[in-house]
């Protein structure tokens, strides 16, 4: 571990502001506006489902490269508890990182929101999975998923997710590589699961899009309980087994 001072909380939470904006703007905007394409002729020129996941991990990678020595480039409520439990946070900063990562998820859904409705084409189904990078279960998930199965992925992504970050971020870890071993560790967890809820493993970013169609907004809870579940889990025996000294 470092010993340099910790920056004060409101440097802290400047740099989780501007790295949740990033994560949910460029992940979320990667799926609205370039994960399909169609030329006037119907060629495919989007990104599609690994351009999404591509997108989302380098979000994270640009964003704790960039901000991370100053707030621990969390960008994530579920990844502030995971590290709290774990030890790596101190309590007095749990609340005020999650209000500010979910504030920041919503103001980046509003911007992505309005410049997608420059485009005549852009319009937000209720009824469709996925719409507007959306998270859902059943109707509303891509392919048709159960409630159970989104419940259970979202829950071990999350914590194998944690498991990562606290393994890389440890103080015996090689220095310098644990932005990209988090970006490829979500860029995986999306390649696997974004068929099954659209991917989620963030609060901040399941309700940051949910606002804006009420039909996620109805199956949100989801996403905001089996992401805190899995850091909890993770957070707590990463501890135990591994930081027991």
């Amino acid at each position: 571990m470092s010993d340099s001072p910790v920056p004060p909380l409101s440097s802290r939470l400047i740099a989780e502001f501007l790295g949740t904006f990033w994560l949910v703007f460029g992940g979320c905007g990667s799926a609205v506006l370039a994960a399909v394409f169609l030329t006037d002729d119907g060629t495919q020129l989007g990104i599609g489902f690994v351009g999404v996941a591509l997108a989302f991990g380098l979000t994270v990678v640009t964003g704790a490269y960039a901000v991370g020595h100053i707030s621990g480039g969390h960008f994530n409520p579920a990844v502030t508890l995971g590290v709290f439990l774990g030890g790596r946070i101190e309590a007095k900063a749990v609340l005020p990182y999650m209000a500010t990562q979910v504030v920041a998820g919503v103001v980046a859904a509003a911007v992505l929101f309005l410049i997608a409705s420059g485009s005549d084409s852009f319009a937000i189904d209720p009824g469709a999975a996925g719409s507007f990078a959306t998270n859902g279960y059943g109707e509303l998930s891509p392919g048709g998923y159960s409630l159970l199965s989104a419940l259970l992925i979202e829950i071990v992504l999350t914590a194998v997710f944690l498991w990562v970050i606290l393994g890389v971020t440890h103080g015996r870890a090689p220095v310098g590589f644990a932005p990209l071993a988090i970006g490829l560790a979500l860029t995986l967890i999306h390649l696997i699961s974004i068929p099954v809820t659209n991917t989620s493993v963030n609060p901040a970013r399941s309700l940051a899009v949910a606002v804006f169609n009420p039909a996620a907004l109805g199956q949100v809870w989801l996403f905001l309980l089996a992401p805190l579940i899995g850091a909890a889990i993770a957070g707590s025996t990463y501890r135990m087994l591994f930081d027991r000294e």
